[in-house]
């Protein structure tokens, strides 16, 4: 598995590999992105925020190398600033008779870096987080806040470097 971009703007159910426990095994499997709406005819969401909120199960980890923002107009990539990759963090929801089993993902304040381009972000996990949020031995405010400054780099995105990612 190669962690890869993840485009904040992307289609509601665009399918990815997310990784979550399954009784004691950790497994990874693909699910559409955007779980069911409580209202009937309103649109599936894709992001949760995470603040007041608990998540005593199934939680999730998404695989990513970068994420994207659009602000004013223009799409702006973050990756992190030591170019390792990192997880988002999430929950998942099994199927039901009217919808896939599926994820979202969830959103913080922003950190210093993302701030100047978007006011929240989604929440990123470093890879020494991972284990701590599928197993819940962490309180979620410990995990699920901005990283400190530094953390990420901004670069503004455009089409010739996304054919450099392509492989």
């Amino acid at each position: 598995m190669i962690p890869s971009v993840f485009d904040s703007v992307a289609s509601i159910g665009q399918r990815r590999v997310v990784i979550r426990r399954n009784g004691g095994d950790v497994e990874m499997v693909e699910l559409p992105w955007g779980l069911q709406p409580e209202q009937p005819n309103s649109r599936p969401f894709t992001v949760i925020r995470a603040e007041g909120r608990t998540f005593p199960d199934h939680r999730c980890l998404v695989p990513a190398s970068e994420f994207r923002h659009r602000s004013r107009g223009k799409h702006y990539g973050f990756s992190l600033a030591d170019g390792d990759w990192f997880y988002f963090a999430g929950i998942w929801r099994p199927e039901t008779p009217h919808w896939p089993a599926s994820y979202a993902i969830l959103t913080i304040a922003a950190n210093a870096d993302v701030a100047p381009f978007h006011d929240r972000q989604m929440a990123v996990l470093r890879r020494e987080d991972r284990m701590a949020w599928l197993d819940r031995t962490c309180r979620e405010d410990e995990l699920l806040r901005p990283l400190p400054p530094r953390t990420f780099k901004a670069r503004l995105w455009d089409e010739p470097r996304q054919a450099e990612l392509a492989f």
